[in-house]
């Protein structure tokens, strides 16, 4: 017997840690080569690591949630015979990276900002001036606790018999004051610590990230898309075997129309080189609610892609962000973000940037509602309209709020006037 003692391996792309997210294995178990063993989350995907050694488990790294560093002991395997020497190198080469990437990562690690000076303790409130002791209540610790429970003021029932209030009593005021709110709105629930690891973890940081680095501004427009919905409409009535068509594929061909006119808005920013890069490509990440939390798979050179190539690129991405098929390029390298709830998406939302990109466009719930418009003949007239209010956040380093407000107003040209989507 012989113990070998499997370390975190090279995942690529400069990373030099990952967090355990889910044990397939525990100590005691026996495991084949080529096993899933754990599931490692980087910055950009969930990776599954596999044992390199049939054996038994005799030690793991740590508890889902913890961190573990490339070349780091991830688990120790008790194994019979010899250790195959392409299985040694590899491990011995993950290792020696370790100290390369801590290194690269002092290098990168921000001076720790001075803690806020702590609040100064609240004054204590005055004493009540001639206040009048209440009046004394009998009643059992058990009524007391009920009423307490129920906002009932127990001055405020009259007791039967003898001037203690009971239970009775207390039914017979909730009974007579039916409609005036005393009954609980449910029941007490026991608190529930959950640990935030995994996507949760990765989402709360990068969010915090993007608020804390960039100067977020928000500017909103109402788009009235009448006419686009009946094109919309029209064009789904007549698809044939194709994907039938959201909002999402026209509000894309949307934004990749006027990128050209505006290329501010299709950008990253590495603040750390001062480096604004506007890209040619519109790789559109596209916001997607699974299980485990948000998701932002990409729609690779979406301006290359018609409004049926789109929609079926959008289920299929959408599709394998819920089932967590996904694969990690198809979870990374947008250069712009497009964030909807559907029918949820409110009256204005102000979405978060999805860093180091420099804006997020999110549209909104569409409603009906009346409208002035022309009849044609020089007058006005009420008619029932469909809109919807676009959104828009942007980095304020990069771009200047008149720039996204020209961007608005172009867009809502383009879709108020939906023909111009289907024209080069």
């Amino acid at each position: 017997m012989s113990r070998f003692t499997f370390n975190m391996p090279d995942i690529g792309e400069g990373i030099a840690e990952a967090e355990i997210v889910a044990w397939h294995v525990k100590v005691g178990d026996t495991v084949e080569e080529d096993q899933e063993i754990v599931d490692m989350m980087t910055d950009k995907a969930t990776v599954p690591m596999e044992s390199p050694v049939n054996g038994k488990i005799v030690e793991v790294a740590g508890a889902e949630g913890d961190m573990v560093s490339i070349g780091a002991m991830l688990v120790v395997v008790e194994v019979e015979g010899d250790i195959p020497d392409d299985v040694i190198e590899e491990n011995e080469a993950a290792a020696e990276m370790a100290p390369e990437l801590a290194d690269e990562r002092e290098e990168k690690a921000p001076e720790p900002e001075p803690a806020p000076a702590p609040p100064p303790p609240p004054a204590p409130a005055p004493a009540p001036v001639n206040a009048k002791p209440a009046a004394k209540v009998l009643a059992s610790p058990a009524v007391r606790k009920r009423a307490k429970e129920m906002g009932i003021d127990l001055a405020e029932v009259k007791p039967a018999e003898d001037g203690r209030v009971r239970h009775a009593d207390l039914d017979a005021f909730l009974s007579y004051n039916a409609g005036s709110g005393f009954s609980p709105a449910g029941g007490k629930r026991d608190d529930e610590p959950i640990k935030v690891i995994g996507l949760r973890k990765r989402i709360a940081q990068n969010m915090a990230a993007s608020k804390r680095n960039i100067p977020h501004f928000s500017y909103v427009e109402e788009v009235d898309v009448t006419d686009l919905e009946e094109m919309r409409a029209d064009l789904n009535a007549n698809r044939g075997d194709k994907p039938k068509l959201t909002m999402m594929p026209l509000v894309i061909t949307a934004i990749c129309k006027l990128i050209p006119q505006f290329p501010m808005i299709n950008a990253r920013y590495d603040d750390e080189e001062n480096i604004v890069t506007r890209h040619g490509a519109v790789h559109l990440g596209m916001a997607t609610q699974t299980d485990g939390g948000l998701m932002v798979p990409v729609i690779r050179d979406a301006q290359s892609k018609n409004l049926w190539q789109l929609a079926r690129e959008i289920g299929r991405l959408a599709g394998a962000a819920r089932d967590g098929s996904a694969k990690s390029e198809e979870l990374s390298g947008s250069t712009l973000t497009l964030t909807s709830l559907g029918p949820l998406g409110g009256v204005a939302t102000t979405p978060v940037i999805n860093r180091p990109e420099v804006a997020i466009i999110g549209p909104n719930r569409i409603i009906e509602r009346p409208m002035y418009v022309s009849d044609g003949n020089g007058g006005e007239r009420i008619e029932k309209r469909k809109l919807m209010n676009i959104s828009i956040s942007c980095d304020h380093r990069v771009v200047d709020g008149y720039d996204a407000a020209s961007f608005i107003q172009e867009f809502k040209k383009l879709v108020e006037t939906p023909v111009l989507l289907l024209t080069d």
